[in-house]
């Protein structure tokens, strides 16, 4: 595991470590009140969120791409070159 993201005995992590403890509080807490169920759609939503985030960069990179284009372009971003070429048949190196 990262350095950044140790898990001390006590259950404190490094990951909060830049994080006022009554903030901290407050997530925990919410986070303990939602069940298995708004977890997963806020996974989902957040998912969503980060995908539009890089297809946003992509347009802004590639004005004059297409849909799909920028559809290749971010899934570039979190799939590796293999994978691009075998799902999609679109290899990445080949659209710098």
């Amino acid at each position: 595991m990262a350095q950044g993201n140790r898990i001390h005995e006590g259950g404190t992590s490094d990951w909060f470590s830049d994080t006022d403890p009554r903030a901290l509080h407050v997530f925990l807490e919410a986070q303990r009140r939602m069940s298995p169920g708004e977890k997963f759609a806020t996974v989902c939503r957040l998912t969503d969120f980060a995908i539009k985030l890089a297809e946003t960069g992509e347009r802004q990179r590639h004005p004059d791409a297409s849909d799909r284009e920028i559809f290749m372009r971010a899934a570039a971003r979190r799939l590796d070159r293999g994978t691009m070429i075998a799902a999609y048949g679109w290899d990445p190196e080949a659209h710098r």
